[in-house]
């Protein structure tokens, strides 16, 4: 026999080869003398050295798995480190979701001696486990896996009872303790490792690869700030029987949302048995009317080109019509009114007006500028695209004014608010936390003058017009309600509403000053004897949005401060106008 080889030139098979030829020449030896019986004892010596090797490499390997039992198993079912995912933790650095160990139960029913009694004693010790699946594994002929997910402290109990033939392997499973708090947000991944939903699938190579170096990966929300916003949109969706709701709070400097609620809401731990209405992001993954919400960018467009000032008059004392169609203000005042008056009214007959003497043109260019006309660019890929109108003619226009004719999500107009509250730059939204003082640089949209402007109307709008129950005390509170008709069935229904309330705090102070937006809406609310039977949002959403406010300024360190809107004299002027009306 021969052993030579050029492939073996390592030093571990150099040795190899050279002990081997060593051999082969003592056998060799043996026979030239005619010492059969050495020949013989050399061959014993070898054949007992093999078994010897052999016999130390199973007893270091058996010593090992019992000393080191959830070591990485090459076999069936071991541990998958591929789909490791990092740590998900707040801005502050809270637990929001972990891969924690768990194990997976495996059954060899060749290696069973009772089969009635393992199968009692598994059934007692997991109750939940399908009877099926567990049948098929003890009359199987291999070793099957029969459950997963099992804590250590299940494993443990079942570990101790015995039982041949029953073992486990180590798995990593993610685990999201705060159950249904902050679930669209946070969203959920596979048991493979990769993400399906929210940040976990937005996110997904980061959480991945930040496993490696065990860094957690931080989200901007605040969970103090998300615990608000869901409790209060809890009880508003509950009080007004609404099919569903929407809160969004967001630093309009940077961009960052700092809480997300969808609601109804599900519990990401059962993501598999969540209702499918439950699951979707009413925030990202739908598009709405949003009704009067849009006056707000209308005049912010109007004021911006130049093409109409603050106290340019327009004829709201009687029904506007375009064509065959009637625009009808839903609380008819008999007079003319100026910009300031239109936007404290909420008139629609005004906001169209006004957006005819702007132009198609300049609305499109501006709701362009505003992000209104594209999916909402944040790293939650659930961001839905915009309904848009097919042309921009008049009756397109007009409607487009007050927040009809035209579809978006929650957050697009969270981030267009953001551009108007901000000083005049769109910053996109970003679940991604920033560096205390970071100002992204953003685009410009509107003027340092426009933004002041607007934030001066909206503050005014919370103190003498429709948003006055947000008006949360010492935090200057600033904002403009929505109340827009759903279109069904290729008509609007006057009885089914999607109410809003769009918010900025504090409303006053610099242009570079802290500034937070926070939007409520609810989906389909409904009068109560509290409301006077009114389901439109000035009675449902405003106040919802104030009681969030009032709630977080503690922890985004907004001082409250009392006395009056801080308003230039041109404000002040048409503000009088309005209160003569």
């Amino acid at each position: 026999m021969s052993f030579a080889h050029p492939g073996f030139q390592a030093p571990g098979w150099r040795w190899l080869k050279d002990r081997l030829w060593s051999l082969e020449r003592a056998f060799e030896r043996a026979k030239a003398a005619g010492r059969a019986e050495d020949d013989t004892r050399i061959r014993i010596f070898f054949i007992l050295a093999l078994f010897s090797a052999g016999f130390l490499t199973l007893a270091a390997g058996a010593t090992k798995m019992a000393v080191f039992p959830d070591a990485d198993r090459s076999g069936v079912g071991g541990a998958n480190t591929g789909a490791a995912r990092a740590d998900l933790v707040d801005r502050n650095g809270a637990m929001l979701a972990a891969d924690i160990l768990h194990y997976g139960l495996y059954i060899d029913p060749r290696e069973i001696w009772d089969t009635a009694e393992t199968r009692k004693a598994l059934t007692a010790a997991l109750p939940d486990i399908t009877p099926a699946r567990l049948d098929r594994a003890l009359k199987g002929n291999r070793r099957t896996f029969v459950a997963g997910g099992l804590t250590p402290d299940v494993r443990a109990r079942i570990h101790d009872l015995g039982l041949p033939g029953v073992t486990f392997e180590p798995e990593e499973k993610r685990i999201y303790p705060l159950g249904v708090s902050a679930a669209h947000l946070i969203g959920f991944s596979d048991t493979g490792g990769q993400g399906l939903a929210g940040a976990e699938l937005g996110l997904n190579d980061a959480v991945r690869g930040a496993a490696v170096d065990h860094k957690p990966v931080p989200l901007s929300i605040d969970l103090r700030v998300q615990a608000a916003l869901e409790d209060e949109l809890g009880k508003a969706v509950t009080t007004f029987g609404a099919k569903g709701g929407v809160g969004i709070v967001t630093n309009v400097h940077t961009g960052e949302i700092l809480g997300l609620a969808s609601n109804p809401t599900f519990d990401p731990n059962l993501a598999g048995r969540a209702d499918p209405n439950a699951l979707v992001d009413r925030a990202a993954a739908r598009v709405y009317e949003m009704g009067s919400t849009f006056k707000t960018f209308t005049i912010a467009m109007a004021l911006d080109s130049g093409k109409v000032r603050m106290d340019s008059v327009f004829d709201t004392s009687a029904t506007m019509t375009l064509g065959s169609r009637a625009i009808h203000d839903h609380d008819k005042v008999g007079y003319n009114m100026t910009v300031p008056e239109i936007y404290l009214k909420s008139s629609n007959i005004g906001a169209s007006r006004i957006a005819l003497q702007a132009g198609g043109d300049t609305m499109v260019r501006y709701f362009q500028a505003f992000g209104l006309l594209k999916p909402a660019p944040v790293e939650l890929t659930e961001s839905a695209r915009p309904i848009l109108p097919r042309k921009w003619n008049d009756d397109t226009i007009a409607s487009a004014s007050f927040g009809h004719a035209i579809s978006v999500t929650p957050l697009a107009l969270a981030a267009g608010y953001g551009a108007i509250m901000n000083g005049g730059t769109y910053v996109p939204l970003t679940i991604k936390p920033m560096k205390p003082g970071a100002r992204p640089q953003g685009r410009r949209v509107v003027s340092e003058q426009t933004s002041r402007a607007m934030l001066d109307l909206m503050r005014l709008n919370v103190l003498h017009g429709t948003g006055g129950k947000a008006d949360a005390y010492g935090l200057r509170v600033g904002g403009k309600t929505g109340s827009a008709e759903k279109a069904m069935g290729g008509r609007y229904v006057r009885d089914k509403l999607v109410a809003s309330f769009a918010s900025v705090f504090p409303a006053d102070g610099p242009l570079e000053a802290d500034r937070y937006f926070v939007l409520i809406m609810l989906d389909e609310p409904n009068g109560t004897k509290e409301t006077y039977g009114f389901r439109t949002g000035g009675w449902n959403s405003t106040p919802t949005a104030g009681h969030v406010i009032d709630r977080i300024a503690p922890f985004l360190h907004v001082a409250r401060r009392a006395g009056g809107p801080a308003v230039d004299k041109t404000m002040a002027a048409e503000m009088a106008q309005v209160e003569e009306h």
